[in-house]
């Protein structure tokens, strides 16, 4: 039997919760689709045209990912490929670079920061649920400045994914 990320309605770990969150439709698997759509919510949600350098950014970067995420090129990742897959080294040279261009996507001045607004945008179209994400960005916004920069965020979905203590993780759950 095939494991799963959780038999609840809420998966209990981090790597359970993000594969969760990478299974849009929820059928038990990630699929490509499942993938790519988080991708066209945040172009959407920022109102981008397919031919913005972001946009391509964001899907070039996601290629790349999703590649290396379904090695057997099945079109899906299955939870056991996935928990088999991720780790630091993956996040470092694979998952911050994709994460990253969804970030940019959603930086509309393109600063480095997003603002309360943009963060809960992006949160939500990566499927994240919108009731939490104002605790997600006080725990990562420590300076109170009303800002979350791209190296805070990144740096704290490193944490949650790698098991190391994250701000906003701790705030999530």
């Amino acid at each position: 039997m095939p494991l799963s990320p959780t038999t609840s309605a809420e998966p209990t770990t981090a790597k359970a919760r993000i594969y969760a969150m990478l299974d849009t439709d929820g059928d038990g698997v990630a699929s490509r689709h499942d993938y790519f759509v988080r991708i066209d919510r945040a172009q959407q949600a920022t109102g981008r045209t397919d031919d913005d350098p972001l946009v391509i950014a964001a899907r070039t970067t996601g290629e790349r990912a999703w590649a290396a995420m379904d090695a057997n090129g099945d079109g899906v990742m299955t939870y056991e490929e996935y928990i088999a897959w991720v780790d630091a080294e993956k996040f470092d040279n694979i998952c911050q670079y994709a994460l990253g261009a969804l970030f940019d996507l959603a930086d509309a001045d393109q600063d480095g920061a997003l603002d309360r607004e943009q963060f809960t945008m992006l949160r939500q179209a990566l499927g994240n649920r919108a009731g939490n994400a104002g605790a997600a960005f006080d725990a990562l916004d420590s300076d109170g400045d009303g800002r979350v920069s791209r190296t805070e965020y990144l740096a704290s979905i490193r944490a949650y994914v790698t098991g190391d203590d994250s701000p906003m993780g701790n705030a999530l759950y």
